[in-house]
């Protein structure tokens, strides 16, 4: 079980922030544009994951891991952090900044 946790963590942040795709704008509603911000930022931590990895600087305890790598050594748990915990604040921005609006314009109704 321990080799699971780490896709496990992943898979429970984005449980927990899906309900937020119907409080905000819809993250996922927009793919394209979930994409122009996700994958720019992912694609150059993964690559300097795989340079530091390479360069021995760091490295992953294998007990927490699954064994399936990408090219370059990097854990596939590794790749989904970098795709899955964007995915979720993206979630949490959106669905925040909304209630704020909401809040503001209802604040503003009163005066």
């Amino acid at each position: 079980m321990d080799r699971w946790q780490y896709l496990i963590v992943l898979a429970a942040c984005l449980v927990i922030t899906a309900p937020l795709e119907f409080l905000g704008t819809g993250v996922y509603r927009w793919p394209r544009r979930l994409a122009y911000a996700v994958l720019p930022v992912a694609l150059f931590f993964i690559a300097w994951d795989a340079v530091a990895i390479a360069a021995d600087v760091w490295h992953y305890n294998p007990r927490y891991l699954t064994g399936w790598d990408v090219p370059g050594h990097i854990p596939i748990e590794e790749v989904a952090f970098f795709l899955v915990i964007p995915v979720c604040g993206l979630l949490t921005y959106t669905a925040v900044s909304r209630i704020l609006a909401k809040v503001r314009s209802t604040r503003d109704v009163r005066r």
